[in-house]
């Protein structure tokens, strides 16, 4: 006859599983499903929205069909290398993961988006790369800042004096980081006082609402560091900027930028 004490044992143990299994459930649910995927021999890639980009169905459309030629893109050239060096693929598919995620939003409509490249193409460490987007909601279309200052040429004032703050931000932070022998004309070399030589670029969000408090820049490794290093976010405020506004820019330029929006890579 099995002793009383047993029993209630058995239900604990019963019941300690289901909420085990019930908790595994929960976390498989709780990741997020890719809005376009691959899975072959050669390559697994995929690519995330944000749920804030899927509920602008245009913006979300956008996104995604930049994606899907992304994963296209990588597919083909891993197909092609496991056909002339099957070796290369020892360990493997080829990985490839895009996230796109907001950043901020300004004046309702201007919506900064961070697109953040994971690649492992199996070398001795894998790769990101980090770009951005600008999108106008009320437009419906991609952008630049450009609207923002009364003239972004090449080398031309409003450049030069970003650029400047750009590198003093980037020594700031590596200074927080102990990496200041880095902070060298020689890293800096690939920066330029020209729009689509300076960095990829957000409206940085702000303390005031739908305001933004400046300019952030965004680099992958290896653009102003060694790998060790990581990415990189330099913050030019917006009052550094204030000469060079349009009407358009005073308009969206205000407030601070919040505490702690410095401490992740975003």
């Amino acid at each position: 006859m099995r002793p009383a004490a047993t029993v209630p044992f058995v239900r604990l143990i019963g019941l300690s599983g289901m909420i085990a299994c019930l908790a595994t459930v929960a976390a498989f649910a709780a990741e997020p499903r890719p809005e376009a995927a691959i899975k072959n021999k050669s390559v697994e890639a995929s690519v995330f929205l944000d749920d804030k980009i899927k509920a602008d169905a245009v913006l979300s459309a956008d996104c995604l069909t930049e994606g899907r030629k992304w994963i296209d893109k990588n597919a083909a050239e891993a197909a092609a290398s496991r056909k002339q060096d099957p070796v290369m693929f020892r360990n493997g598919a080829w990985s490839f993961e895009r996230n796109y995620a907001v950043r901020s939003v300004v004046d309702g409509h201007y919506v900064s988006i961070v697109r953040s490249d994971y690649m492992n193409t199996g070398g001795a460490h894998p790769n990101s790369d980090v770009d951005t987007i600008l999108w106008d909601a009320t437009a419906k279309k991609r952008i630049s800042i450009r609207p923002f200052f009364t003239e972004t040429a090449d080398n031309g004032p409003t450049m030069k004096a970003m650029l400047k703050d750009v590198i003093a931000s980037l020594n700031i932070e590596k200074k927080k980081r102990d990496t200041t022998e880095t902070a060298t004309a020689e890293w800096y070399k690939g920066l330029e006082p020209k729009l689509l030589k300076i960095g990829a670029v957000t409206l940085a969000p702000s303390t005031e609402a739908d305001k933004s408090s400046g300019l952030t820049f965004h680099y992958p490794p290896y653009a102003v560091g060694p790998y060790a290093e990581g990415q990189y976010v330099a913050f030019v405020p917006w009052e550094a900027l204030k000469p060079y506004l349009t009407p358009e820019g005073v308009k969206i330029f205000g407030g601070a930028r919040p505490k702690g929006d410095d401490d992740g890579e975003r």
